[in-house]
């Protein structure tokens, strides 16, 4: 039998084993416990319009999003709905361009707003909110060997430096710059009379290079570049597939 001080010790080495032994499998897989709790954030896409009267949920939701560490924000204004009364003067072709590509990649039927795009591979009605928390949730809880992202300014350039990890597939180097939120009154179309906060507003979306796994650093020049809110670097897969890595940067840092 055990004294009191033997079965003490007893109760602590019962304590501490199974400890020892996690972290036993942890670094034998190739894990530390600190790079396992570290999560890369999930890129949140939407696909919207001023002139769409069912997008205004969506972009206040998109607002809510932009306040998390988790996610990484970006509103996208397509210009498909400039024709009913409102000219959206954040759309672009190529934002439709972009949603279009998305409707191929994962075989939708159709283009619709307000479209959430959730880490390149998934899409949801943006005003759903449970349905995206799900979706986000899914995606956080994807494993993955993304290699870490850092941005720094020099004066107008912004340099990026990509880590190494090894993983299937050709993936493009992509960045985006976005302004800080717009109120905008809307005075014709479908949301004439109301007032519209916008987050994230994406202004210009850039290729900047291609990445094979390996590390690697690029010079891009903000030059003449709008966005006085921030940039966001995607690597992403070909064809507009999934995003393998993300990370963003205000510019008022």
């Amino acid at each position: 039998m055990l004294g009191r001080a033997g079965a003490y010790g007893a109760r602590i080495m019962m304590r501490i084993v199974p400890i020892v032994f996690g972290l036993v499998l942890a670094v034998s897989a190739g894990f530390s416990p600190a790079l396992a709790a570290e999560k890369r954030p999930v890129v949140v896409e939407l696909f919207t319009s001023q002139g769409c009267s069912s997008c205004p949920p969506a972009e206040a939701f998109l607002n809510d999003l932009t306040k998390r560490d988790d996610v990484i924000a970006l509103e996208f204004h397509v210009d498909y709905w400039d024709y009913i009364g409102w000219k959206d003067v954040f759309a672009k072709p190529e934002f439709t361009a972009r949603q279009k590509s998305y409707v191929r990649a994962m075989n939708s039927r159709y283009a619709y707003t307000p479209q959430m795009v959730i880490d390149g591979r998934e899409h949801v009605v943006g005003s759903h909110r449970a349905k995206v928390e799900s979706k986000i949730r899914k995606a956080q809880s994807r494993a993955g060997n993304a290699p870490a992202i850092k941005m720094r300014r020099e004066g107008m350039t912004l340099v990026i430096s990509v880590g190494a990890a090894q993983v299937p597939g050709d993936f493009e180097v992509k960045m985006v710059t976005f302004d800080k939120p717009h109120v905008t009154k809307v005075k014709r179309g479908e949301n004439r009379g109301m007032t519209l906060t916008n987050a994230n507003v994406v202004r210009e979306l850039v290729k900047i290079g291609d990445w094979n796994g390996k590390a690697a650093e690029y010079s891009f020049s903000l030059d003449g570049i709008d966005g006085n809110g921030g940039c966001a670097i995607l690597i992403q897969t070909k064809n507009h597939g999934p995003v393998l890595a993300a990370a963003s940067m205000p510019f008022d840092q």
